[in-house]
């Protein structure tokens, strides 16, 4: 068994893998990691199954101690890694030596960094997976929903079944002003017209009230002009409305319904991009059809399974 020994932490360092499922009309939300897509890189570059359990580090302020020789790969964010103060960038296997630190300081570019290991972290299995969902205190290093501390202990115990690198041109790029896919909604014909396009032409910022569960955006007042709604289930991704007009896209802890209305739902590669923004960053929101996101989705799953060179 190979084993980490937690030195830094804070309550944004979690535990995580692809999430759980069929649990929703139990009103439990499937938490998992916020980028998907890079938690499957990083479990990819060890050949692990694409939902592997990882620790999802955001904005940093993370410190591990190898207790004993560790074969780990890293993807996601730029949070200025380095190994025993020698800078590290992710996208790329790591070997650590018995006794070294690896750390995880500020975020140069991204917000989320993912921590792989062979086979995936061991963590106890809650309804099917050890995602952790510190509102609903589910899974996690102890089942109960509680954030990585110092003192934990991280074990894996498989070796790694390959040893990967990730050709620059497709390792996913963070640039600046983010295009947003989303599906339209049921509720979209009873937006004002003006709502309609300054929702799709105008930039929105990132709200400081982020989480999880959500992040609010600050622009253009929506106006809904339809029915009051009965609450129905939200899906991950959703645009929600509130009275404000100032939209929110709720995310992988989100609650499972609600009543507001919807302008729809970023697709999924959408989403992992949105993950790794920050808040006062801004980013636009383009309209798509469900047959192109699929069309999308499903041409980047053939080129990720593509043989690695």
């Amino acid at each position: 068994m190979s084993r980490l020994l937690i030195k830094a932490s804070n309550p944004m360092c979690l535990l995580q893998d692809a999430g759980r499922f069929g649990v929703r009309h139990l009103g439990v939300t499937q938490g998992g990691a916020a980028d998907w897509l890079s938690m499957t890189w990083a479990n990819w570059l060890l050949g692990n199954a694409p939902g592997a359990a990882v620790v999802e580090i955001t904005l940093g302020g993370m410190s591990l101690i190898a207790q004993s020789d560790c074969i780990l790969a890293l993807g996601g964010a730029d949070l200025a890694a380095n190994v025993d103060g020698k800078a590290l960038k992710p996208w790329r296997c790591i070997e650590l030596k018995k006794g070294q630190t690896l750390s995880f300081t500020q975020p140069l570019l991204g917000a989320r960094a993912y921590l792989a290991a062979p086979g995936g972290f061991v963590a106890p299995q809650v309804l099917g997976s050890s995602a952790t969902v510190v509102r609903e205190q589910l899974g996690g290093p102890d089942g109960f929903g509680r954030a990585l501390a110092i003192g934990d202990e991280l074990n894996y115990t498989a070796e790694p079944s390959a040893l990967r690198d990730i050709p620059l041109a497709q390792q996913p790029g963070f640039t600046a002003n983010p295009l947003l896919d989303v599906v339209l909604g049921a509720q979209i014909g009873a937006f004002s017209g003006q709502s309609t396009f300054d929702a799709f032409n105008q930039p929105w910022t990132l709200d400081s009230r982020a989480d999880r569960m959500g992040i609010r955006l600050q622009g253009p007042a929506l106006e809904y002009q339809g029915a009051p709604m009965i609450s129905e289930g939200i899906p991950l991704g959703a645009i929600q409305v509130p009275p404000d007009g100032q939209p929110i896209i709720l995310l992988n802890d989100r609650q499972t319904i609600g009543g507001y209305p919807r302008l729809g739902a970023l697709t999924p590669l959408a989403l992992a991009r949105l993950a790794q923004c920050v808040p006062g960053e801004t980013v636009y929101l383009r309209p798509v059809t469900q047959d192109a996101a699929q069309r999308q989705h499903q041409a980047f799953m053939q080129r990720f399974n593509q043989p690695s060179p």
